[in-house]
């Protein structure tokens, strides 16, 4: 752990709680049963939790009561959070909660209802992508709303080797607005980007294949939402190459569907993942609070 995350999780005034990290039995991912966030964590509990991360991607916090106050001091332990540009969508008083939900009150969407359409890593259309990402149930559907997670640290390991020599070393091109008005999901829209909020999503470069700050593994870093082309091939060259980076991406022994349980807090590591919203029915309520966490430069 680094000086500063360290630093970060220091909490003497919380009591240590028992709690159990159960691996799924899938490719990745763990629950976590009998810790209650609204008590606090201290530093040796905060470390656990930390080290769980990096171990399997995917942290599943069960049965979770707490303010948004309290998801964002925790989400905060783990760094600096992210503001999303989608500034209509943040919670009231607490601008640092996306609200992501298909809801529509007096006419007008509550939040970002169709987040998540394609699959993606948070933020990876800025310089400093995120690390991580909390997810809080606040409202879940009667049917469908599931996550979908896949590990991109398996994805590349297993990487065909023709495939393997056309990406490494190569740079790719991540856009926001790359997908942003394709519609998917029934009943959900977005709105117009202003001026200043397109400023702060212009196109960024990032390396096609990653290494993870604190767990050293290469991953691959592209997706079917933000990357739109690799830089230095034939516009249909690097078209091919990221379709088949994307379909060997997501089979299905690398991933995790999430089928959210009421008061679930999912925290996940956009550096070792990305991840797809399944959807819902429009006329079933769905919303869940978003915080997110700022990662490093990718390198």
């Amino acid at each position: 752990m680094s000086a500063a995350l360290n630093a970060l999780s220091s909490n003497d005034s919380a009591q240590p709680q028992t709690f159990e990290i159960r691996p799924f039995a899938g490719a990745v991912g763990a629950e976590i049963i009998g810790l209650d966030l609204a008590k606090g964590v201290n530093a040796e509990d905060f470390t656990r939790i930390h080290r769980a991360h990096l171990d399997h991607h995917v942290l599943v916090f069960r049965d979770q009561r707490i303010t948004p106050d309290q998801q964002i001091a925790f989400s905060r332990r783990f760094g600096e959070l992210q503001i999303h540009v989608l500034k209509q969508f943040l919670l009231t008083g607490h601008p640092e909660i996306l609200i992501v939900s298909n809801i529509i009150e007096n006419g007008q969407n509550i939040g970002l209802g169709d987040a998540g359409k394609f699959w993606h890593s948070d933020l990876s259309y800025k310089e400093l992508p995120s690390l991580g990402s909390m997810l809080y149930a606040q409202e879940l559907p009667s049917e469908g709303g599931d996550t979908l997670f896949a590990d991109m640290h398996k994805a590349y390991d297993a990487l065909p080797e023709a495939l393997r020599k056309a990406v490494e070393g190569r740079q790719a091109a991540h856009s926001y607005t790359a997908r942003y008005s394709e519609t998917k999901f029934e009943g959900n829209w977005r709105p117009t980007l202003t001026a200043e909020q397109l400023a702060q999503v212009a196109e960024v470069i990032h390396p096609v294949v990653r290494t993870h700050p604190e767990n050293g593994r290469k991953a691959l870093f592209v997706s079917e939402g933000f990357t739109t082309r690799i830089l230095g091939l034939p516009e249909d060259e690097s078209r091919e190459i990221l379709q088949q980076l994307h379909a060997h991406s997501v089979l299905e022994e690398n991933i995790y569907r999430h089928q959210w349980q009421p008061n679930d807090m999912v925290f996940w590591d956009n550096r070792s993942l990305i991840h797809l919203a399944a959807g819902c029915p429009a006329h079933l309520r769905r919303k869940l609070y978003r915080t997110t966490i700022q990662g490093d430069a990718p390198f």
